[in-house]
């Protein structure tokens, strides 16, 4: 690749709602997919990008999707004294064409979901968690991206719904006020045999 002819990358910060997190947001396309990595070894095994960021003794987790990063402190740091070096350490990694997930992480993935998938929507409750799942996937997952995190259905049994949260939406304080009042709501008025949403730790 000619360096002189790429165009420089761009990189600036956007806050969340959790104080926690920070996204780093690049004019490159990193990852089309989502990758949560909350644990250090799952990052080395997957991820060389967030392996490289987990080096750092205040990075407590990851997340990567499109053309950002959302970075999760350790609660003893400041963003004032952090933000720059990791803003750098992106910057840097980017430019220098690093590997962000390795190759079969997709497919490793998939493999997961689709195992977890077979196990969601069996039994008599399996069409309305499918309906559940298409809910959250249309209406709420865009809305949390926008925050720098994800929400994954997990299951639905016997009136509750559980799902996960991910990336600036993990830990969050806001989240479980934005899952109680903004998605049970939602999903109540859509299936009323919905009877309450909870989260799940990953």
């Amino acid at each position: 690749m000619n360096t002189a002819t790429a165009s420089p990358v761009m990189l600036y910060t956007e806050q969340t709602p959790n104080p926690e997190s920070l996204k780093f947001v690049t004019n490159r396309m990193l990852y089309r997919g989502t990758a949560d990595f909350r644990e250090e070894a799952f990052a080395r095994e997957w991820s060389p990008l967030a392996a490289h960021l987990f080096d750092q003794p205040f990075v407590k987790g990851v997340y990567i999707t499109n053309n950002f990063v959302s970075i999760t402190k350790e609660f003893n740091y400041e963003w004032a004294d952090i933000m720059l070096k990791l803003k750098d350490i992106i910057k840097k990694y980017v430019e220098d064409g690093g590997e962000v997930l390795k190759e079969g992480f997709a497919e490793a993935m998939q493999q997961l979901d689709a195992e977890r998938v077979s196990q969601q929507f069996s039994g008599e409750d399996g069409e309305l968690a499918q309906r559940i799942k298409d809910l959250i996937d249309t209406y709420v997952k865009p809305a949390v991206e926008m925050d720098g995190g994800n929400i994954e259905f997990q299951r639905f049994d016997k009136g509750t719904v559980y799902v996960q949260m991910q990336g600036s939406c993990s830990g969050c304080p806001s989240s479980t006020v934005t899952l109680k009042s903004g998605i049970e709501g939602m999903l109540k008025r859509m299936v009323p045999e919905v009877q309450e949403v909870v989260q799940e730790m990953g």
